[in-house]
């Protein structure tokens, strides 16, 4: 998504008002956007939590300020200065996280970012967005720009099957529909079941959604979820985050205040930080039951 993300920053660097700011990493991918905006384009160092008051500070006197990191470097590392410096006083600066989930498996722990919009939406004011395509970028930095809050873009890396047809961007949208179960995936660890999916016969197959916008009460559950999870014997949410704090439990929250049942709930989470053995984002979705195989064999079991 990095060279989406550029080029739609690219198309609105021409306003003087617009800054970015960089923890030292984008090279490959940025350069365009350094080229455009000139001195507006600042590489702040290895100095993250200096890199978010700055920020504030910049969006305290009224520019447009995008601040943009490897994910857990741009939420993690300067937790308290997202919390105190842009939430506390509601000031509309747009974090970047790349690597959104296991993204950077092969680095580790230190790189996994499993826990992030569960973090960030416990601050006041904050919106998360997850695109779940690489064209849903260009929408997503449109609508975080117009957003008169804080907002964390996790970005990740489209998945869809070849030759699939992307839907127009929305913060939610129905991938698959059949007669089965009711899947909801947040970002673009939705791409990953479209295919397996498709093959299966309509009775079984399940209404496979994508959630794009954090938190619900923003984005509300269209109407046509709601009465599938309210018809379906099954529900299972798929998210590249821990448990704790993450989409399931805040769905089920949602669900029970709209005193609306739900029948054989399965959640799919990542499970740990650390494994036997560290590897690829596809290798740890499997050890955390994530993938393809561990959906299809949930379901069933359902």
């Amino acid at each position: 998504m990095r060279k989406q993300l550029c080029d739609a920053l690219v198309a609105r660097s021409a306003n003087p008002e617009m800054v970015f700011l960089t923890g030292d990493l984008g090279f490959m991918a940025l350069e365009p956007l350094q080229a455009a905006m000139g001195p507006r384009f600042i590489n702040a160092g290895v100095a993250e939590q200096n890199m978010v008051s700055v920020a504030a500070a910049l969006a305290q006197q009224q520019f447009q300020v995008w601040a943009y990191s490897i994910a857990p470097f741009v939420y993690a590392r300067p937790f308290e200065q997202i919390r105190n410096d842009i939430c506390f006083h509601n000031l509309p600066v747009k974090l970047i996280g790349n690597g959104g989930g296991y993204g950077y498996g092969v680095m580790g722990p230190t790189h996994h970012a499993i826990e992030d919009y569960g973090v960030m939406l416990a601050l006041p004011n904050m919106s998360v967005y997850a695109p779940v395509f690489d064209e849903d970028m260009e929408a997503v930095i449109d609508r975080a720009s117009a957003a008169q809050r804080p907002c964390y873009i996790r970005m990740g890396r489209g998945e869809p099957p070849k030759g699939y047809g992307i839907p127009a961007y929305a913060p939610w949208r129905q991938l698959t529909r059949g007669q089965g179960a009711v899947v909801i995936a947040v970002g673009p660890l939705a791409g990953i079941y479209i295919e397996a999916f498709e093959q299966l016969p309509i009775a079984r197959r399940p209404n496979l959604w994508a959630v794009a916008e954090l938190p619900i009460e923003r984005s509300p559950i269209p109407a046509e979820l709601l009465a599938q999870i309210e018809s379906a014997t099954c529900l299972c949410v798929a998210e590249e985050h821990v448990q704790r704090g993450g989409f399931g439990s805040e769905l089920l929250l949602h669900l029970a205040s709209r005193q609306l049942a739900v029948r054989g709930f399965r959640h799919l989470y990542a499970r740990a930080h650390h494994f036997e053995r560290y590897g690829s984002q596809a290798y740890l979705r499997r050890q955390s039951g994530l993938d393809v195989s561990s959906m299809l064999a949930a379901l069933e079991a359902a």
